[in-house]
Formats: structure tokens, C-alpha cells, sequence
């Protein structure tokens, strides 16, 4: 496949500081020379995710994913490789390269980038015909003006299984390239394939993305038949657990927060009432990806899910979510209507303006929940409302915000405020300790990557296992080391493939002299395979490696290739240990 040179790659390496592009995704604190954060790749509460500015390489020791910053960008931005190189040229004024690089998946990517476009307009446009009018008489009725139909490019789908599909065509886009855009469904009967219109009769909502571009599509029905919203499917331009509307304007707004809501309309209707910083989660609940994504943008963020009990719960699991990443929060009770929109047509935006204004923090929203749930006037009530109260309490690890409400539930229901201190102190100790078990846990369990776990079943040799690591940590750090081993290995002597492949890719860029830092591996290696190579290099940084050891690695992997069936854990001998089984 054709590649990038190693010059232009050593260029990019040189002007993208990874330090500073993951800066902008992670709140980074100096640890000695390295860097350390929450990881963005998964929830947690104790920081794991470390950057490597000598090695310009970061690796997470909660989840494994470890690269350099083409890799990161991949994961971060759900990029292929060449568009992550791209993004990243863009950011340091460099020309990508026209050729010499397979682009066909860019290019897939940018044809549906183009029939979105087409679509989004197509639909727009229908609105003002005869059988868009009811479409129309919709916006209105939501008491949307012109300006905000256009703004938001809103439109109509005809109750036709094809308009859509003949338009398109005429344009020249094709039946397959419309279902990987998710515009068209495709059904087989009689052995014969048809394809139709996958949005009909409904009002549609483009989704665009925070760079401007028409990523997918909601639709709402305008009666009562159900589903009353559908949504774009997951494609190569949109994927579901990052889909947010509204951040392509939001993320202009002068505001320090977003008030994220839970549908489009509710958004749109209060970015015509002003609220120019409104966004709402499209078709699924809140993943962590998106309050990842919603972390860049923004300081704070304000809750302003309906009132109803499932508005409630989703408002409690986004609470769990934001918490996890250190996300400041605010949470509006809505009163006046069940949603933001009812509470606009019936009372104004000025009183929309004065819940946002009244937010409780998390802990307040918590603590209203609780005293709901218990009858204070008793004693039994109260101990078991101080009982949760301090659990919450204890999870915010905020000592000033402990004192604070610890003050307040004390001289509400006449207790000490020590004893519920104490109580506090208690259960985050019990917290830390259960936190740090589980961390240990699941470091031990990823000594390899997932994709290794299933090969590794079925090849038990313990020694011949770490000797398969420790070459390529080996070669990795001493490559001269290859040319002294002759033939001694190949790939084929390797049980577990993703280490053989590893290690004929590394041999590869020994053998034509070329760099082995890891941004030289990021177009060839996938990003799991990328995670596995950086835990290996990480996990064997400290050992001192010669040519004896690379013998003895050799040997002990051959060995292995007679020894199959002994179930054993890589996380139950250390490298030191392993060192020393040569000696037997």
C-alpha cells in the first residue's frame, strides 16, 4: 500500500507537540517529566492516562490505549489514518501530500459528506411545495420563524418511497452510496434488491457536525403513529455516541457553559428564543464519548432535561457521567412546563432565563432527590437520608463542599456536624480503597490487549508468552541487536499473531534502516495493535536488554511452541522473574 515517507511524517512529528494538541482534549498536571489526566478514552476518577513529551507517545495504564498523536487524533476525532494526518497538517500549516497514500476511505467520507448536503437541501426545499405545506404548517405551529427554518436548514420528506432516491440520482450519486449514507433502506424479495426512501412524511432535522458539515438526520412524524423520531444510523461521517445538534453554533456562543437538553426541537426553540449555547444528545442516552467531546467546548455544563421520571433518571446518569470526567454542572428544575420548550410558549424566555440563573449544583440536585424519597419528620428518616447524604457527600471529594453541606443538613435536622464529617471521611475512605482495587484489577488484566486475550487461550507457555514481549520491547530499544541474531527467528516461530505481526513490522523498518519511533508505526498498525506495542515498550522500559537476553527470549519461545494446555496468568511472574526462569 503506499505510505507517507518517514520525512514528512518526522515533520509532522516535529511540529505537532503531542503536549499541546492533547491539551486541548485533557486537563493535563505535570508528574516529573510526564503528564497525567483523566483519561478520555474511558470513565474514570483517578487520573491513568500519562504523556510521554520525550517520546511524544501517551499511554492510558486504566484502558491500554497508548500511540503518538496521529493515533490519538484517530480515536479522539473518529478519523481514519489519513484524515487524522490531515487534521493534524491543518493544524500546523502543513500541505498534506497529493499522493502516495491510499485515501479511498477519505474519499468514501467525503462523497457522504456531499450527498448529506444534497439531501439536506432537497429536503429544505420541499418544504415549499404543495405536499411540503403540511411540513411547513409543523415549523410554524412550534412557533419557528423563517430565519430559524433556515438557520437550521430544517425540511420535509415527502409519503413517497422514492423522492429522495429519483432526485439523487439525477445528481449522480448511486443506490449503494445512498444506504452507506443511511437515506436509503434496501430489502431483497424474489431475489430481486430494491431500495427506498429511508425518511418518508416526516419533518427532518440536518445534523451537523462542530466543522459544519451534514453528518446525519433526524426525522419526526407528524401525527401520532410511532416511532414518532427516527435518526441516521451510524456511518463513516456520524457515529451515534458522539452525535450531539446544535454544537456547530453552540461552540461560538460567548458563554462559558452549554446547556445541553434532551431533543433537537427543544433545542431549536431556544436558540430562536436567544440561548445561543443550547446543544441536545440525538437518538441515544449520554455517553461518556460525548461528555468528552462537550468538555472541550465549554467550563460548565447547565442540565435542562424534562421534568417527567425518565427526564429525571437521564438527568442523574449524565450527573454520574459529568462527575467522572470533573465536568462542573449545574442542574435547572424546571417548573411551568415538562420541557424547555412548553416553559418558552407559555411563560416567555425570560422565565427560562431565571431557571438557568437558580441551577443547583450536582450535590444540591442530589440532595432535593433524596429528601423525596424519606420522611424527615421521623428518626428512622433521617437516618437513613443522612446515611445517603453522606454517600454523596463522599463522592465529590470536594473538602470545602463537604464543610459546606455537611453545615447546612446539621442545622436542618438539628446533628452534629462532626458526626456527619466523620461519617463522610468513612466512606470515602472505603471509596479510594475499593477505587484502587478495581484500577489494580484491570491493569493486571490488561498485561496484553484484548485482541491477544483469545490467541493467548490457546498458547499457555508462560515463558514463551513474556519471551514473545520482551523481544519486541527488545528490538524496539536495541535494534542493532537484530543483525547480531542472523536467522535465529522469524515470524512464523511466534504463537500469538498480533506479536508476530508486531514483530515482521518492526523487523521490516530494522532491516531498511528506517526510524522506529512510534509515530513511524501509526500507518501501519491499527489503533488496538498501536495500544499493544506501547504497552509492551511501557511495561519493559526499565529492564536492560543484550544480545544473551534476545537468546534466551529465542529460546524460550521455541521452547514453547512444544508446551501447549497449561492454563497460566502473564499477571503472576514479572519481567524480573521471567529473566531468572532462564537460568533453570
Amino acid at each position: 500500500m503506499a505510505r507517507f515517507s518517514d520525512e514528512f511524517l518526522s515533520e509532522l512529528r516535529m511540529r505537532c507537540d503531542i503536549e499541546q494538541i492533547i491539551s486541548s482534549y485533557v486537563q493535563l498536571k505535570r508528574r516529573g517529566k510526564n503528564l497525567v489526566g483523566l483519561c478520555p478514552f474511558h470513565n474514570e476518577k483517578t487520573p491513568s492516562f500519562t504523556v510521554y513529551p520525550e517520546s511524544q507517545s501517551y499511554y492510558c495504564f486504566g484502558c491500554g490505549a497508548g500511540g503518538e498523536v496521529i493515533n490519538f487524533i484517530r480515536r479522539a476525532e473518529n478519523l481514519d489514518y489519513v484524515e487524522a494526518v490531515s487534521y493534524l497538517c491543518d493544524k500546523c500549516s502543513m500541505v498534506l501530500p497529493s499522493d502516495g497514500y491510499d485515501d479511498s476511505i477519505a474519499q468514501k467520507r467525503k462523497r457522504i459528506y456531499e450527498i448529506n448536503r444534497e439531501a439536506a437541501r432537497f429536503f429544505n426545499s420541499c418544504l415549499y411545495t404543495d405536499e411540503g405545506e403540511k411540513g411547513l404548517e409543523y415549523y410554524k405551529m412550534r412557533g419557528y420563524k423563517k430565519s430559524t427554518i433556515t438557520k437550521f436548514g430544517l425540511g420535509y420528506a415527502p409519503d413517497k418511497w422514492d423522492s429522495l432516491l429519483k432526485f439523487m440520482r439525477q445528481k449522480g450519486y448511486s443506490y449503494e452510496e445512498l444506504h452507506a449514507a443511511n437515506l436509503a433502506n434496501r430489502s431483497e424479495r424474489d431475489g430481486k434488491i430494491r431500495f427506498y426512501d429511508a425518511f418518508r412524511n416526516r419533518v427532518i432535522v440536518p445534523i451537523i457536525d462542530a466543522r459544519g458539515n451534514v453528518v446525519a438526520f433526524g426525522g419526526r412524524v407528524l401525527d401520532d403513529s410511532k416511532p414518532k423520531y427516527i435518526n441516521s444510523s451510524d456511518t463513516l461521517v456520524y457515529k451515534k455516541s458522539l452525535g450531539v445538534f446544535g454544537l456547530n453554533f453552540a461552540k461560538n456562543s460567548k458563554e462559558n457553559s452549554l446547556i445541553l437538553v434532551e431533543g433537537y426541537m427543544d433545542a431549536i426553540s431556544l436558540h430562536q428564543a436567544g440561548f445561543d449555547n443550547v446543544i441536545a444528545c440525538l437518538g441515544t442516552a449520554l455517553t461518556s464519548e460525548m461528555a468528552h467531546l462537550l468538555s472541550r467546548y465549554c467550563d460548565e455544563i447547565i442540565l435542562s432535561y424534562d421534568a417527567d421520571e425518565a427526564g429525571q433518571k437521564a438527568t442523574a446518569r449524565a450527573i454520574d457521567i459529568f462527575n467522572s470526567i470533573g465536568m462542573k454542572l449545574r442542574i435547572v428544575h424546571l417548573s411551568g412546563g415538562k420541557d424547555p420548550d412548553e416553559i418558552l410558549r407559555n411563560y416567555g424566555p425570560e422565565r427560562f432565563r431565571s431557571l438557568i440563573e437558580g441551577a443547583a449544583n450536582d450535590i444540591e440536585f442530589a440532595l432535593v432527590r433524596l429528601r423525596n424519597d424519606y420522611d424527615l419528620a421521623t428518626s428512622d428518616g433521617k437516618m437513613k437520608f443522612l446515611e445517603k447524604a453522606s454517600e454523596v457527600l463522599a463522592g465529590t471529594r470536594n473538602r470545602i463542599a463537604q464543610d459546606i453541606y455537611s453545615s447546612r443538613l446539621a442545622d436542618e435536622l438539628s446533628v452534629s456536624k462532626q458526626s456527619i464529617l466523620i461519617r463522610i471521611d468513612q466512606l470515602s475512605r472505603r471509596s479510594a480503597v475499593t477505587q484502587e482495587r478495581k484500577q489494580f484489577r484491570d491493569i493486571q488484566q490488561r498485561s496484553v490487549s484484548e485482541n491477544s486475550k483469545a490467541a493467548l487461550a490457546n498458547d499457555t507457555d508462560i515463558r514463551s508468552i513474556k519471551a514473545q514481549q520482551m523481544l519486541i520491547a527488545t528490538l524496539m530499544k536495541s535494534p542493532e541487536l537484530l543483525r547480531s541474531m542472523g536467522d535465529g527467528i522469524s515470524e512464523e516461530d511466534f504463537s500469538v499473531p498480533l506479536y508476530a505481526r508486531l514483530f515482521s513490522v518492526i523487523k521490516e523498518k530494522i532491516l531498511e534502516s528506517r526510524n522506529l519511533e512510534l509515530t513511524f508505526f501509526s500507518q501501519e498498525l491499527a489503533p488496538d495493535e498501536m495500544d499493544e506495542l506501547v504497552s509492551i515498550v511501557r511495561k519493559h522500559e526499565h529492564l536492560s536488554f543484550s544480545l544473551t537476553t534476545c537468546a534466551d527470549c529465542v529460546r524460550a519461545i521455541r521452547e514453547g511452541q512444544q508446551k501447549k494446555g497449561e492454563k497460566v496468568s502473564l499477571t503472576d511472574i514479572s519481567d524480573e522473574e521471567f529473566l531468572r526462569l532462564f537460568k533453570k
